[in-house]
């Protein structure tokens, strides 16, 4: 069954774990006229561990606006259970800015879909450091930024990067954005700057990791799209996959077959991100799906 998004609701919800949370969450959604129509929880531990619940409802027969839902969710509920808890609505899109740097096959498959609505989000900008893409972002009817990083002076196009955002930019994606952003920057956006790096972490981190991986004569090959933190290539997992290879293929096979894998795991955790089905805990993701 396919509800429509328009009326679709999403709970997402952190806590200690105790008995009681979930006919407490689900009972005052009840109460105030909403029908639930997913649920999906996750506990750490059989006792005293964190729970975690991904819910949707339905909103036509709300009681309340969403304003006075909010306030009293957290007066009547969160409060009581020590609940870290976001509510969002499927129909409003996310505004999502896009970073890229020189590789267009990840830019691309994430533009084509959005196209097609397979994903739902509001794209205003792309931000390159190089100006190579800016005639195939045109082809989409969006605005595309060049803005160079200079060595030594990262802080001055972080800045200009910043100022093209404003203040309106729910998630950033990093399609193949080949450089490394500050510390300061990525505070700015914690859990909401997803990028994808080329290789399974935790291994082959750093520069050409098709390279290393031909080097090392692996026979598996991947991608990891995960959150960007501080420290490089370490944030929260969100998705991998993976391809077989063997001794018969370059390094340039390699990176060809890596693309296609890139593309889908990017594709995926975007799509996750954006459907309010990922809560970070402890630098690893629980993923409802």
């Amino acid at each position: 069954m396919t509800l429509s998004r328009e009326t679709t609701a999403r709970l997402l919800i952190s806590c200690p774990d105790r008995p009681g949370i979930i006919a407490a969450v689900t009972g005052f959604l009840y109460r105030h006229g909403a029908n639930c129509t997913a649920l999906d929880q996750h506990a750490t531990e059989r006792e005293d561990g964190v729970l975690f619940m991904r819910l949707e409802f339905q909103t036509p027969h709300l009681d309340v606006s969403r304003s006075m839902l909010e306030e009293a969710f957290a007066e009547e509920v969160a409060g009581k259970f020590d609940i870290k808890w976001r509510l969002s609505y499927a129909t409003d899109a996310p505004r999502m800015a896009i970073f890229v740097s020189k590789h267009d096959h990840v830019l691309m498959d994430l533009l084509w879909r959005l196209h097609r609505g397979d994903l739902h989000a509001e794209v205003p900008m792309v931000i390159s450091n190089h100006p190579d893409l800016e005639h195939e972002v045109a082809r989409f009817g969006i605005p595309y930024y060049h803005v160079p990083m200079v060595k030594g002076e990262k802080h001055t196009g972080e800045a200009r990067m910043l100022e093209i955002m404003g203040d309106g930019i729910d998630v950033i994606v990093l399609a193949r954005y080949m450089q490394i952003l500050s510390g300061s920057f990525v505070d700015r956006y914690v859990n909401r700057i997803v990028n994808i790096h080329h290789s399974f972490l935790p291994a082959f981190a750093g520069a050409d990791p098709y390279r290393q991986a031909s080097d090392r004569g692996v026979k598996l090959i991947g991608a990891t799209a995960h959150y960007v933190t501080e420290e490089l290539d370490r944030g929260a997992i969100i998705d991998q996959d993976v391809v077989r290879v063997n001794h018969r293929q370059s390094s340039e096979d390699l990176r060809r077959l890596g693309r296609d894998v890139e593309r889908s795991v990017l594709a995926r955790a975007v799509r996750w991100h954006l459907e309010d089905r990922l809560i970070v805990h402890e630098n690893k993701t629980v993923v409802f799906v």
